[in-house]
């Protein structure tokens, strides 16, 4: 045989040692030995193939590193013959066998277990090669069982370390049927353990990214010193040298997102006094992070998905795969904005600057998610109305004094009129434009309860009188009637037009005024938003007046090339 061959057969060789050494394997082994053996149900008993450790087991002994390197079975008066799956434990130095057959007997089932064993590693090696080929190009859709049971490198306080056969038997395989939901880096699947208790397994599919990997240390470091019954309790974890797990306690009512929307025919409606616990309790688990965790702790992305719920419909914050660990000695801008469009703050949004009160303003969004039912964003709105973001719908519906309107229709009229006064107010407070504005959790948790509302909410509607005034005064001067004075004064709508009174009578005759009191461009596009930006601004559409007090010398209209 050449050398070329027999390098061949050498790396096939390692190839399928490293992918068959795995952690079950010694006991997959051990239980074709008892059954081989035609042992009794009395004999042998603790041998159990749901206990992932063999190293428990009655009878076999292990080194440090929970390798079997010994088997004693004397005196047992045992029948048959040693199975060949013997083989498989490599560390195997002693196989005690007595009573039923002689030493000479057992070397031979060795041998053969040692040569079928062989035989199957060549064959694995060969499978493996064709598997990895035709894999490679969409490697990463797809899992690999992985060669170890864990990474010891990392540990973590007295976090249970599960090991990866352990939550394989638990979630089926990592069954789809399994699957509760999907997030950023990962799916996340319900599981049984072998005692019975009901668990969610996250598992993490890109952890060799940089994002992935720094996700799973962050997750496992917030959530492990941060323990408050209104928080997500962290149960264990699992690693290997190429995937992460998060264990939980599975919520038997989901989320609140999902009661709010996603019900099936028959299931119960949240009632109004559940929403308001579970308002109440999404509060407190938000303010211990912020002040009673040291660093504070930013969640970054607080919503009616991210909040679930126990068998007692008591919330649980959860999904920490976003939050972002602050030490109040550094600044908290940040390089990406994280979260759920329509729950970010706007001024994370713009600046990238998190604090806790961008995640105060999360909350509020989802204060109204709880009052309404409905979605931070929906464009179905759009169809009746301009107002794509369900607070801004709101607002326009609380200064009209139509409450009733923005209830949820599931709660059929039963609520608390003064409850829910409390609530919409709370949610306008902590969605406030200003973060200096935005009370802090402790607050809100008071507020909820009535105590200091009225003062901030009084606070609160001045300040929103006053931003109106500015706003409608300033867009006041784009309102031009025909029977305006400046209608006589020539405008100049591009570097290409002429400078004539005709052309600016022309002009403000195509220009069609809106609902609300703006302009719309002969071109189409909305020109009112100028003056949010104050007088001789130019706005996000780089309209600039050319006629009135506000009149610049080169001012060009909305979409003007």
């Amino acid at each position: 045989m050449s050398s070329k061959m027999i390098m061949f057969y050498a790396f096939l060789m390692l190839a399928s040692l490293h992918l068959f050494v795995t952690s079950n394997q010694q006991g997959d082994a051990l239980i074709a030995l008892k059954n081989s053996l035609n042992a009794t149900p009395s004999q042998l008993s603790d041998w159990n193939q749901n206990h992932v450790n063999p190293c428990t087991w009655a009878n076999v002994y292990c080194d440090p590193n929970y390798n079997v390197i010994s088997v004693t079975l004397s005196s047992m008066g045992f029948s048959g013959t040693l199975s060949s799956k013997i083989g498989d434990i490599k560390t195997l130095s002693t196989l005690y066998v007595q009573k039923d057959g002689s030493s000479h007997k057992a070397r031979i089932g060795i041998i053969g277990g040692v040569i079928g064993i062989t035989v199957l590693l060549l064959s694995g090696g060969v499978m493996f090669l064709v598997w990895k080929r035709r894999s490679k190009a969409n490697r990463q859709d797809k899992f690999v069982d992985v060669p170890g049971e864990d990474d010891r490198r990392i540990a973590f306080g007295q976090l249970k370390r599960f090991a990866w056969r352990e939550l394989q038997l638990a979630t089926d395989a990592f069954s789809e049927k399994n699957v509760l939901g999907q997030g950023g880096f990962g799916k996340v699947y319900k599981g049984v353990l072998v005692d019975g208790t009901k668990i969610a397994v996250k598992r993490l599919t890109d952890y060799e990214s940089p994002g992935g990997e720094q996700a799973f240390l962050r997750e496992v470091e917030m959530i492990s010193v941060a323990v408050h019954r209104n928080l997500l309790r962290l149960i264990g974890f699992c690693t290997t040298p190429s995937e992460r797990l998060l264990v939980y306690p599975f919520m038997q009512n989901l989320s609140v997102a999902y009661r709010l929307r996603e019900i099936k025919p028959g299931e119960p409606v949240l009632d109004w006094p559940t929403r308001k616990r579970v308002a109440l309790g999404t509060a407190r688990g938000l303010e211990y992070l912020h002040e009673h965790c040291n660093p504070k702790i930013i969640h970054r992305d607080v919503k009616a998905a991210n909040v679930l719920l126990d068998e007692d419909y008591e919330a649980v914050v959860g999904d920490f795969g976003l939050a972002k660990l602050v030490d109040v000695r550094r600044t908290n801008v940040t390089t990406q904005v994280r979260g759920t469009m329509g729950h970010i703050a706007p001024e994370y949004l713009s600046t990238g600057k998190s604090s806790e009160r961008t995640d105060i303003f999360g909350y509020g969004i989802m204060l109204l998610e709880l009052v309404t039912g409905q979605r931070a964003i929906d464009f179905s709105r759009l169809e009746d109305e301009d107002d794509v973001l369900l607070l801004d719908h709101v607002k326009k519906l609380e200064r009209e004094k139509k409450l009733d309107a923005i209830v949820d229709r599931n709660l059929n009229g039963k609520y608390d009129d003064k409850e829910l006064e409390i609530m919409i107010q709370v949610a306008l407070l902590c969605t406030g434009a200003s973060p200096e504005d935005r009370p802090s959790m402790s607050e809100v948790v008071r507020m909820l309860d009535g105590e200091g509302l009225t003062e901030r909410w009084e606070e609160w509607q001045q300040i929103e009188v006053n931003r109106r005034q500015d706003y409608e005064r300033v867009q006041r001067r784009f309102n031009y009637g025909e029977d305006s004075l400046y209608n006589q004064v020539a405008i100049e709508l591009s570097d290409r037009m002429s400078h004539t009174t005709h052309e600016g009578k022309a002009y403000n005759h195509a220009s069609k005024k809106r609902k609300d009191g703006g302009v719309r461009s002969p071109h189409g596009t909305d020109c009112h938003k100028a003056v949010q930006y104050g007088p001789g601004t130019p706005g996000p559409c780089d309209y600039i007046a050319t006629v009135g007090p506000l009149a610049q010398p080169h001012g060009l209209p909305c979409g003007s090339p």
